[in-house]
């Protein structure tokens, strides 16, 4: 044999996962017993499984054996014990010399196992293998027949079963849990893991979302998409990403908001639209905020803001009333009541009240500035009027908004697509539901008329020129769609992150989205 045909036979070396993935002295063990499985010509990762039932209804199946055992006339066979395949997650594991008991976990819940020796005598799968082979944290497909022990615990008898996916790292520690929030948040599955409350949350969040949009579709609202990408942003004061597409070297934004192209869809006949869908905003992470955030936004042709009063008042009090089953609710140690009607507070009559300040008084910025300044309100010099307005609501109102209510009727500084209240021009027909002293929802009677809107938008391009980063940008076909006719409309926007943490008593926000925007790890 020459020396080429010698080499040809050579197997390639094993690479050195442990080394190239610095792995732990017990991520290193696993990885031995991963390579001593596929010596003795056994799959790690097979591609198939079985399963006949859930772990919840393995033990459901013991119940309904053992009550028609329970009513069997006298002299007759009692059924076998029912015969059960379940899978799921290996969570402990007691062995006690030639029996093991254990845990195994599906999404349903756990069921006991118990691996005897004398039935576990077949290689691979032997009884040994129990304990040489597995760890916690592997998934298992597991056969036999379901018995209660002495201590009436409902368990699963194994026949036999076999591995479906060698876990090459340990789990958290079972009794101190997942503690670290940087780490719930940056390796989220850890945190479903080993927290079932964590779960419960998503799931709780899965039924809002559902419960919406059965609310909104039991109404003839139409359910909609409308682009992510967008070559003008609007539709919120926000800052945009911005990204490009390079087949058509043109500059894109990720919306902030779903706003101009619903409206858009009433101009073209539908009278009842909304969208459930992400919208990302460039700005800072705070308890309440996350770059890409979820939303419900709706419009309806021929209502105002009074209809979308009505509308959120009964989709959130409903809402609180399916998950708890009362309209009064804990949130963060305080008690909110849902039950309807909430009080209405109007913007400029309760800023008077709580500062002194009459904004009519006070057309001048740079007097309203100083006037704020004054009352101990921080804000930066230059900034704009509506910067400013928004601080004073900050400070001066919020702050008395704990139980669901409405504030109404905002400066039109603050909206530039909402129409006018009548009677007075210095004031929009908009509201924004808050409770626990944060907003939840935010709704307009929609500006329709398409010169009004046009000199809006210019006055928000001059506010972008001044340094305004918020400011919207012009939107000339959106003043063409007005044009055509947009019937008078009233919109709304719900913040579905913000609602979810309302209803599972959540402090952060980062707590109700499955994967929350981090800072990058050095």
């Amino acid at each position: 044999m020459n020396g080429e045909e010698q080499g040809d036979n050579q197997q390639p070396p094993r690479r050195d996962y442990a080394a190239e993935l610095d792995m732990t002295d017990q991520e290193r063990q696993r990885l031995l017993k991963i390579n001593r499985m596929r010596e003795m010509g056994l799959d790690p990762y097979p591609a198939r499984s079985e399963r006949t039932h859930t772990a919840r209804g393995a033990v459901a199946a013991l119940d309904e054996w053992e009550e028609a055992v329970s009513t069997q006339e006298p002299g007759e066979g009692q059924p076998p014990n029912p015969q059960v395949t379940v899978v799921g997650r290996l969570r402990l594991r007691r062995p006690t010399g030639k029996v093991t008991f254990a845990h195994l976990e599906d999404e349903s819940g756990q069921v006991q196992l118990f691996f005897r020796v004398n039935d576990l005598t077949e290689e691979p799968w032997s009884y040994e293998a129990v304990n040489n082979l597995l760890d916690l944290g592997d998934f298992l497909q597991v056969s036999g027949f379901m018995f209660r022990t002495r201590t009436g615990e409902p368990t699963l008898h194994v026949q036999n079963y076999a591995m479906l996916s060698k876990a090459l790292q340990p789990l958290p520690d079972k009794y101190h849990g997942l503690s670290d929030v940087e780490t719930r948040y940056r390796q989220r599955y850890l945190d479903l893991m080993v927290n079932e409350d964590v779960r419960e949350t998503f799931r709780t969040r899965s039924r809002i979302v559902t419960y919406i949009r059965s609310f909104l579709d039991a109404r003839s609202f139409l359910e909609v998409e409308t682009p992510v990408l967008q070559p003008l942003y609007g539709g919120a004061a926000a800052r945009p990403f911005v990204t490009k597409h390079n087949a058509l070297d043109q500059i894109l934004y990720l919306r902030i908001a779903d706003e101009l192209y619903l409206k858009r869809l009433i101009v073209g006949g539908y009278e009842r639209v909304y969208e459930i869908g992400h919208d990302f905003r460039n700005e800072g992470i705070d308890i309440k905020h996350n770059p890409e955030f979820t939303a419900l936004e709706l419009y309806q042709a021929y209502a105002d803001y009074n209809t979308m009063m009505g509308l959120l008042e009964e989709l959130v009090s409903g809402l609180v009333q399916t998950i708890h089953g009362t309209y009064v609710i804990e949130y963060q140690g305080r008690q909110l009541d849902f039950t309807p009607p909430w009080p209405r507070v109007d913007w400029r009559s309760t800023l008077l009240a709580r500062s002194d300040i009459d904004i009519a008084q006070y057309p001048d910025t740079a007097e309203l500035l100083s006037m704020a300044r004054s009352k101990g309100v921080q804000v930066e010099t230059g900034a704009s009027r509506t910067k400013l307005l928004d601080e004073l609501q900050g400070h001066f109102i919020e702050p008395l908004l704990v139980r669901p209510s409405f504030l109404v009727d905002y400066p039109v500084e603050l909206s530039p697509l909402a129409k006018r209240k009548p009677g007075d021009p210095s004031a929009v027909e908009r509201f924004e539901a808050f409770t626990a002293s944060f907003e939840i929802a935010n709704a307009f009677s929609e500006l329709n008329d398409p010169l009004d809107q046009y000199e809006r938008f210019q006055e928000q391009v001059e506010a972008g020129r001044g340094g305004d980063e918020e400011a919207h940008a012009m939107d000339r076909d959106y003043i063409t769609a007005l044009m055509v006719g947009m019937p008078p409309t009233g919109g709304m926007g719900l913040g579905v992150d913000r609602l979810v943490m309302l209803l599972t008593d959540k402090y952060s926000i980062r707590d109700v989205i499955l994967f929350p925007h981090m800072r990058r790890l050095e």
